[in-house]
């Protein structure tokens, strides 16, 4: 028998590196409508160690990427089951973890999330529900973005939901069908250069905000093959060392002048991505508090209400949502739509572990 509320902890770690995402979250189902209430939550940073040995993963070989994954699948156990003591949680459903991606090439049928070994469940002592991607890209899909079906669910009452993370990626109803695709890199661009200037990330823009913009390489940039390619389409981090940053890095500008032309960049590629330049666009991930950009994206979107949530919605949504995947996936629910990510059919994804 299905229940109808449920008691869990999602856990996402993103592509900008910034660390751990948790969130203690109750959901509630009455008449097929979900709600939901984030209890605690938190982001666990990286150490330095693990943030270059994530930044360097896309290189490692077979042998060292199996021993990265269980070192992984540890640091995280451990962090999760810091966070359900110190939070004196009990009585979980399950924890629904998404792991962090390493590899991510759908064309090539494969995509890897560390952290999602089945050993996870033992060292937690709970449930555990994760690997939601693998089995999407086994059916044809890009296996990404997956956030789509809780946009759809939980955020309906929008026009579109856009994620300002690593990459931007956008999610909107259309035709009847919840359409959701990759936009750009935006955190795993912006960060990268504000390293180089001795900065975690660039506050509110403020950095690029001082720049000028580089017509010739934002020309170059607004050029790539990736935007003239119609959705399903996602991004990985290959894209950004293989593509973005040789590009960037041709040009002898200030870096203060790259980071202003990427952010007008990314403003750009979000008003070309979205079909319709009206009703109200739902933004959420860290970008949501670089002002800049949002100024930028509001200057190429004249007519479009912008919606910035509560703090705990913004940084948590994409943790809640892989926490209602996998209360989806307990259900034997769908939790991955085709019509988002190209697979064959809808499907139930994700792997569950049981202690």
């Amino acid at each position: 028998m299905l229940k109808y509320h449920y008691n869990v902890l999602g856990v996402m770690s993103g592509t900008s590196l910034d660390g751990v995402d948790l969130a203690h979250i109750y959901f509630f189902e009455e008449k097929g409508k979900w709600s939901f209430e984030i209890k605690e939550s938190q982001t666990i940073s990286y150490s330095e160690s693990w943030i270059n040995r994530l930044k360097k993963a896309v290189d490692f070989s077979d042998l060292e990427l199996k021993k990265l994954n269980e070192d992984y699948t540890i640091l995280l156990a451990e962090i999760i089951s810091n966070f359900i003591k110190t939070n004196n949680i009990e009585n979980l459903d399950a924890v629904c973890s998404h792991g962090h991606t390493i590899l991510h090439q759908p064309q090539n049928g494969f995509t890897l999330q560390i952290g999602n070994l089945p050993q996870i469940a033992k060292l937690t002592n709970q449930k555990v529900v994760c690997d939601f991607r693998v089995q999407d890209v086994k059916l044809g899909g890009q296996g990404a973005p997956l956030v789509p079906i809780g946009d759809q669910i939980l955020f309906s009452e929008y026009d579109y939901c856009l994620n300002l993370g690593g990459f931007s990626n956008v999610s909107f109803n259309e035709n009847g069908s919840r359409i959701a695709f990759d936009i750009s890199a935006v955190n795993t661009v912006l960060n990268f250069y504000a390293n180089k200037l001795g900065f975690d990330y660039d506050d509110k823009g403020k950095i690029s905000r001082s720049g000028n913009v580089s017509e010739v390489l934002l020309s170059e940039l607004n050029e790539l093959d990736f935007y003239k390619k119609s959705y399903p389409k996602s991004l990985g981090f290959e894209f950004v060392k293989t593509i973005l940053l040789p590009i960037i890095e041709k040009y002898q500008i200030p870096i203060e002048d790259k980071l202003r032309t990427f952010t007008e960049h990314i403003a750009m590629q979000i008003a070309l991505a979205l079909p319709k330049k009206t009703g109200s666009l739902f933004i959420t991930g860290g970008g949501a508090y670089n002002d800049f950009l949002i100024e930028k994206t509001q200057f190429f979107l004249p007519e479009m209400r912008i919606v910035i949530p509560d703090t705990k919605t913004i940084e948590f949504k994409e943790a809640l949502i892989f926490a209602l995947l996998g209360v989806l996936k307990l259900r034997n629910e769908i939790n991955v739509l085709a019509s988002v990510t190209g697979a064959t059919h809808n499907h139930s994804s994700g792997e569950i572990y049981e202690y």
